[in-house]
């Protein structure tokens, strides 16, 4: 019988999609194989201490119990609980939003020099930041809704154009989306008509970011496909967003307990488009040199005209996550799927070690 891998589940962390990552963990832990694999819940609180077994286990069943960091700094000390663990084989990191998908995690793992799940540094950062998805995608042929990015100096510059509603206007129309170029789960974006409203939806998105985007708005509804696999992935079919309650999809559409919103698998699409949301998937993922997985967004407008989103290179685990339900559809199982995903990371990290000692 062949020895058992050590997984270090890693949740929490210190972002807007906390509690987002705790349901995921709770997930990935219960369906995980437990025949291949022994997991290792490793918790990161909101200021930064890496929680001991225990302590990651209870908060995996009650998302508000808490623990006060004993060290009290900020420092390696607040690694100290990863000493009691067994030797790690390979790292999962569901740690939603900033500091868990911009690379700051897959960073301290290729320090480590362990096999993790998902992007690697590069390709974490570039998806994290929505300005530069849109740069790549672009570079790839694939649409994006046009944009301004607005920069901490110039916003703090009350005089600046760009924070001229009208002037803005004049090159996206009046009808807007003000987002953190930064962030993810639709935290502190808002959708603005008028002057009053813009102001509003700057103030708040530079809450979270220190750059800002205003996109002028792609009418339609949002499509989204999954993307599974490193060098020759694989393409899910196309789920559909419906009800979404207001303007836009937002945190509460996707994760309050009385969301409207319902996920079409698969979407009921003409076949030529639902192939355009895939390639484009495709092209994106591979142009921001993801690895592991993504699921990737895009507005379908009324015209048939399929316009990228945004890339989510480490998408939810939740009961009504549309990545690992995508991948059902296509006949991957949710524990199937979190196995290939750290097969994956297992193959990368021994395609690197390849790499580095064809030079020994």
């Amino acid at each position: 019988m062949s020895k058992k891998l050590q997984v270090g589940l890693i949740f929490g962390g210190n972002s807007s999609e906390y509690e987002v990552s705790i349901v995921s963990g709770h997930n990935i832990y219960k369906a995980i194989d437990k025949d291949k694999f022994d997991v290792h819940p490793i918790w990161v609180t909101n200021d930064g201490y890496f929680a001991n077994e225990e302590d990651s286990l209870k908060v995996l069943t009650d998302p508000s119990y808490r623990v006060d960091n004993p060290h009290k700094l900020h420092n390696l000390s607040n690694l100290a609980e990863l000493a009691n663990l067994p030797e790690i084989d390979i790292f999962f990191p569901i740690v939603h939003g900033n500091l868990g998908e911009d690379g700051g995690l897959q960073g301290l793992f290729r320090i480590l020099d362990k096999p993790f799940v998902g992007d690697d540094i590069l390709a974490a950062a570039v998806t994290m930041d929505k300005e530069f998805t849109k740069i790549l995608a672009q570079r790839a042929g694939v649409p994006v809704a046009d944009w301004i990015a607005v920069k901490r100096p110039e916003y703090d510059d009350k005089q600046n154009d760009k924070l001229n509603y009208n002037k803005v206007a004049e090159k996206l129309g009046e009808d807007l989306f003000v987002k953190p170029s930064n962030q993810g789960s639709s935290v502190g974006v808002n959708h603005v008509t008028n002057a009053e409203e813009y102001k509003k939806a700057l103030d708040e998105a530079f809450k979270y970011d220190d750059k800002v985007l205003v996109e002028e708005t792609v009418p339609g509804t949002e499509v989204e496909t999954a993307v599974l696999g490193n060098d020759q992935p694989i393409v899910s079919g196309v789920g559909q967003i419906t009800n979404a309650t207001g303007s836009f999809y937002t945190y509460e559409n996707k994760y309050a307990d009385n969301s409207t919103s319902k996920l079409q698998i698969p979407a009921d699409l003409p076949a030529e488009i639902v192939e355009t949301v895939r390639k484009n998937a495709l092209k994106v993922y591979q142009a921001t040199e993801c690895s592991g997985l993504a699921r990737i967004d895009s507005m379908l407008t009324p015209g048939g005209k399929v316009v990228l989103t945004e890339v989510n290179a480490l998408p939810g685990f939740t009961n009504i996550s549309m990545y690992p339900k995508l991948f059902e559809e296509a006949g991957i199982s949710y524990s199937d799927l979190i196995s290939k995903l750290l097969d994956y990371g297992m193959k990368r990290y021994q395609h690197k070690k390849t790499l580095l000692h064809k030079h020994d």
